[in-house]
């Protein structure tokens, strides 16, 4: 059902790969608008004519295709481009940001006069701009168009099939839909101190979503995955899951009760469960938060936040994965960040502005939605590592509790780290026996508390299957979740019994 993560290796750092991204990203934002490294320069010593502590130029060129399936007709295809530069200067905890879809030197040096506005009073300075440096980058995907790896003939017959496919599975299954998306991103990065970076970002996803109805009964199930790749990872045996997972979580549905309610043993799966982890306690470790103070996690570094065996990691450098990045959005190569390690806290994602604040260096957390938008620090793939007891024996151990392996949505409090979620696949369990599935039950607690009561941690770590999307403060940005199987002690399910 799910991507078991396995350490992969990491391409050395490359110089070549560098400038060859560069090359992609200057074609398609610079060359066709008659800019160059001259008109860079130009527009970050604008900036820089007042005192700033950091200025970037974020060029972004975005071509998007999307394509939906319902009641076995294709009835829907989008497809768009769009592009623009986000001109940024930072000063204290100030951010002056202007953005613009023209590619000009005019709309540069516009942008650039406009965040100059943010220098504080005082003496001024010109920001040098030399010869440009490379930024050091991993090669973590390739740098193909995923638009043109399947032609709109062969696109509308993938979705055709996985229609096929789930309608076969089940009389029960009365409805299915289905989505295609594929996203080809290049971005580049310009910043003060002459650091250059470019980035070409592959992005594809396949959505399944199914209608079981039995009597009067009517369940919705779904599945579908990504990553960074080619149209043509979607085969057969990637689509059989999909639709698998999808028509099981509807037909189980059907046969849900409802689920007791009360302070109890809660066991979740591994993969995409880890959503709970990275909502509860991966957002409390952003810096913007912690800086502030504002994070249930403020101010305890070294100090012991779970229970001893848990390690919580941030890592961008997976390849292929969906919430993976050469470089984040402001030219620094993603790390693999340890968060928390065996419960102690040892750190927080950063970008640079809350790193700089913070006095330690930036995590390559630095994201953005796009080139309107500030980056801000976020997540990339956030899982937990993987422990030494099967899946089956943490079942086993639960005398009367509940067995959640799916979630739907969530809310989550920054400061207090409360946090309710809901189950959209569970099981009743009672003297270690699955006894029925059940629906309506929703997990209720505190991050951190939750932590400290994980008392098994499963073997079986797993990464989610590609379709996760991370949402702060009104921006949007692709991420990965995973975990293995976790018992926690004590937890408060609200149901509907």
């Amino acid at each position: 059902m799910f991507t078991t993560l396995t350490a992969a290796p990491v391409t050395p750092t490359s110089r070549a790969t560098t400038q060859e991204r560069l090359a992609v990203a200057s074609s398609l934002l610079l060359e066709p608008h008659a800019l160059d490294e001259i008109h860079l320069a130009r527009a970050l010593s604008v900036i820089g004519e007042h005192r700033v502590d950091d200025a970037d130029l974020y060029f972004q060129y975005t071509r998007h295709e999307g394509w939906s399936l319902e009641e076995g007709i294709v009835k829907s295809g989008s497809f768009s481009i769009d592009q623009g530069v986000g001109v940024r200067a930072v000063a204290g905890e100030k951010t002056a940001f202007a953005y613009s879809d023209e590619l000009s030197e005019a709309a540069l040096l516009d942008a650039a006069r406009t965040v100059r506005t943010i220098a504080a009073a005082g003496q001024s300075r010109r920001v040098k701009v030399g010869a440009p440096k490379l930024a050091p980058s991993r090669l973590l995907y390739a740098p193909l168009d995923p638009i043109a790896t399947l032609d709109s003939t062969q696109k509308v017959a993938l979705l055709e099939k996985v229609e096929r496919m789930a309608r076969s599975k089940d009389p029960r299954i009365v409805q299915v839909m289905a989505g295609l998306a594929a996203e080809y991103d290049v971005v580049m990065v310009a910043r003060a101190d002459g650091t250059r970076a470019a980035d070409v970002r592959p992005l594809v996803r396949l959505s399944v979503t199914v209608i079981a109805e039995q009597g009067e009964r009517r369940e919705v199930g779904t599945g579908g995955g990504g990553g960074r790749f080619g149209l043509g990872y979607f085969q057969d045996s990637h689509l059989t899951e999909y639709v698998d997972q999808a028509v099981n979580a509807a037909l189980t549905n059907l046969e849900s009760r409802p689920v007791p309610a009360g302070e109890m043993t809660v066991v979740l799966g591994s993969g995409w469960p880890g959503v709970m982890l990275h909502e509860a306690v991966g957002h409390g470790l952003e810096g913007d938060f912690n800086r502030k103070g504002s994070s249930t996690f403020s101010g305890r570094i070294g100090q012991r936040v779970a229970a001893k065996g848990v390690t919580v990691l941030d890592d961008g450098t997976l390849a292929d994965r969906r919430g993976s990045l050469n470089i984040d959005d402001e030219g620094h190569a993603t790390q693999r960040n340890v968060l928390i390690e065996d419960g102690i806290l040892r750190g927080y994602i950063q970008d640079s502005m809350n790193a700089r604040l913070m006095g330690v260096k930036p995590t390559g957390n630095g994201r953005r939605e796009s080139y309107a938008h500030v980056p801000m620090p976020r997540m990339t793939n956030t899982y937990m590592l993987a422990g030494h007891t099967p899946r089956e024996e943490i079942v086993a151990s639960i005398k009367r509790g509940l067995y959640a392996t799916n979630f739907g949505g969530g809310q989550v409090d920054i400061t207090s780290g409360k946090f309710v979620f809901s189950a959209s696949e569970a099981y009743w369990v009672e003297n270690g026996r699955i006894q029925y599935p059940v629906k309506g039950a929703t997990l209720i607690g505190n991050g951190p508390d939750a932590m400290k009561r994980v008392s098994m941690i499963g073997n079986d770590l797993a990464l989610d299957s590609g379709v996760g999307t991370c949402g702060k403060e009104g921006q949007s940005v692709p991420v990965g979740v995973g975990q293995p199987t976790l018992r926690i002690d004590g937890l408060t399910v609200g149901g509907t019994a």
